[in-house]
C-alpha cells in the first residue's frame, strides 16, 4: 500500500452516513475524547495498523461495526483502546507467549509485543471515563484466538462490512447498534477498497450481516459465529478448524 494509496482510504472513510453514526478517524466525541487531537490520533493508529499488515496478512476477518469499547477509541476495528495501551493482561500474555516460542532465525525477528509495533500508541477516550481505557469483549475473542491458533499479529487484518460505529441515538455515543440497510450500503464500497488493499487468501465474516455484505460483493467468504451474546467458544472452534 502507497502512501497515496493509504490517504486516499482514510479519505474515503471520512464520508460516513449522516444520523447517528459517528466517524472515528474524523470526528471528535466531545463527552468522551481525551482532546481535539483524538481523531488525528485514531488516523495514525489506523495507518501504521495497515500498513504493518500489507503483503504479510493472509487473512481477512469482517465484522459487522464498529463498536464504542473497540474502534471508536482505537481507530483499529476489534481492536480495544485497552490492548493498544497493553493494559490487557490476557492479550499480553499470548503476545509474550508467542514471542517466547518463536526465537528469530538468520536474518529474522520476533514476533512484535505490541498490537501496532511501529508506533507507542495513545489513549482517546479520558481517564475519567474508563481508567485504564475500553476494553471490547468481541477484541480480545478474536485476537486471542487467532494468536494462540498461532497468527502472528501481521498476518491477519480486520476490518468491518460498515465501518463507522452506528449507536443509538436514545443512549448515546456510548452505546450501538445494528447498521440500518443504508447505512449498510453506504459501508459497501469502502468494504470492496479494503478488500482489493489486502487480497487475502482467506475471507470471514463474523455473522450474517458481514457475510450477506461480502456475498454481495462476490467474495467467497466462510460465515463464522459472531463471538458475541455466547458465541465465544463456537467462534474458537471453527477458527481451529479453518487455520488447522
Amino acid at each position: 500500500m502507497s502512501r497515496k494509496q493509504l490517504d486516499n482510504f482514510v479519505r474515503l472513510l471520512k464520508a460516513s452516513p449522516s444520523g447517528p453514526v459517528f466517524n472515528p478517524w474524523w470526528q471528535i466525541d466531545e463527552e468522551n475524547d481525551i482532546g481535539p487531537r483524538s481523531p488525528a490520533i485514531r488516523r495514525k493508529h489506523l495507518a501504521v495498523y495497515f500498513r504493518e499488515r500489507l503483503g504479510k496478512a493472509r487473512l481477512a476477518i469482517v465484522g459487522e461495526a464498529l463498536g464504542y469499547r473497540g474502534g471508536h477509541f482505537s481507530g483499529i476495528p476489534m481492536t480495544s483502546e485497552r490492548m493498544l495501551l497493553r493494559k490487557h493482561a490476557d492479550i499480553v500474555a499470548v503476545l509474550s507467549q508467542r514471542r517466547s516460542f518463536q526465537l528469530p532465525g538468520k536474518g529474522g525477528q520476533r514476533p512484535p509485543l505490541q498490537i501496532v509495533a511501529g508506533i507507542k500508541p495513545r489513549r482517546t477516550s479520558k481517564p475519567s471515563v474508563c481508567p485504564d481505557g475500553f476494553s471490547e469483549s468481541t477484541a480480545t475473542i478474536v485476537w486471542g484466538a487467532l494468536l494462540r491458533l498461532g497468527l502472528k499479529a501481521d498476518q491477519f487484518v480486520l476490518w468491518n462490512a460498515f465501518p463507522w460505529h452506528s449507536f443509538d441515538s436514545c443512549h448515546g455515543l456510548l452505546s450501538n447498534r445494528m447498521p440500518n440497510k443504508s447505512e449498510q450500503a453506504a459501508g459497501l464500497p469502502v468494504l470492496d477498497v479494503f478488500l482489493a488493499l489486502f487480497p487475502c487468501d482467506q475471507v470471514i465474516a463474523l455473522g450474517k450481516i458481514a457475510a450477506a455484505q461480502l456475498e454481495q460483493l462476490r467474495v467467497n467468504a466462510y460465515c463464522a459465529r459472531h463471538p458475541a451474546s455466547g458465541g465465544a467458544k463456537i467462534f474458537r472452534e471453527q477458527m481451529a478448524r479453518i487455520l488447522r
